[in-house]
């Protein structure tokens, strides 16, 4: 699995991970057989947060003997962002996934507490080990220059954001922000929510023809375009141990610049939205 730096974390990460929204929905057993699978395939960094019910506790049991090869993020909903109950949040999802760290703490999406006091949580967590670095979610440039002020450089690790072909408003100011400073960007949801183009819709027969000439599927495709971008990591979910093998090996694909073209053709940027598209 292809790896790179992780922003403020300093470490290398896989540039495809696992998500867990949901994850708890599905059949538990082949649910954990699929983040197994997953790890197997070199997919080590997990994603999941103290609001996805059970998904911590699922984590918890794919990972427990692979701990130390896990790249492990969960988030805390705004409403416990105070300080202390960012540390009480964290010390809650940590019993739930069975650890004694994350690898880095985000803050799930804006709220009403001030933001110097979410950051002043994570630094005191940072401080005590409890995480190794902090992040944030579904923020714009403005959240973001306000978290980079009140933090300072090389503190935020990434931003992590919906981002998919059908929804690429990322790209117009979010991502060339992250860029510039030394943010990972992490896209969730990459294969849409339920949205994915059929195979008979204009989009889905150029993803099926790209996926023909490459000998993958159109899933692989959507993650290889993706990851076109060298600041971008992406966690698709599944809760099948075929598909995470086949989302793992998206990492191995190489689009040429005319199927590049072709996918951004049909599935366009669009105009810079209003308000940052979120799930």
């Amino acid at each position: 699995m292809r790896a790179k730096g992780f922003g403020a974390a300093r470490v290398s990460v896989p540039v495809i991970g696992q998500g867990t929204w949901r994850i708890d929905t599905f059949d538990r057993s082949r649910a954990i057989q699929a983040l197994r699978a997953g790890i197997d395939a070199g997919m080590t960094h997990i994603d999941t947060a103290e609001m996805y019910g059970d998904a911590e506790v699922m984590v918890a049991e794919a990972i427990a003997d692979c701990r130390e090869e896990i790249f492990l993020v969960s988030k805390v909903v705004p409403s416990n962002a105070t300080r202390r109950g960012v540390v009480r949040a964290c010390e809650a999802s940590l019993r739930r996934l069975g650890t004694d760290r994350l690898d880095c703490y985000l803050l799930h999406w804006r709220g009403s507490h001030p933001l110097a006091e979410t950051i002043a949580g994570f630094e005191d967590l940072r401080q005590a080990g409890k995480i190794l670095s902090w992040g944030v979610s579904n923020f714009d440039v403005p959240d973001l220059e306000e978290a980079l002020a009140i933090a300072g450089p090389d503190r935020i690790a990434c931003n992590q954001v919906y981002y998919s072909p059908s929804v690429r408003a990322i790209e117009h100011a979010v991502l060339p922000w992250c860029t510039a400073h030394g943010v990972a960007l992490v896209g969730y949801s990459p294969f849409g929510s339920g949205d994915f183009p059929e195979p008979a819709s204009s989009g889905g027969r150029v993803l099926q023809g790209i996926a023909e000439a490459h000998g993958v599927s159109p899933h692989s495709v959507v993650l290889a375009f993706l990851l076109r971008l060298p600041n971008v990591f992406t966690i698709p979910k599944t809760a099948r141990a075929d598909r995470a093998v086949e989302n793992a090996a998206a990492a191995d694909i190489q689009l040429n610049s005319a199927e590049i073209a072709l996918i951004e053709s049909e599935f366009p940027r669009g105009p810079k939205p209003r308000i940052l598209p979120m799930l």
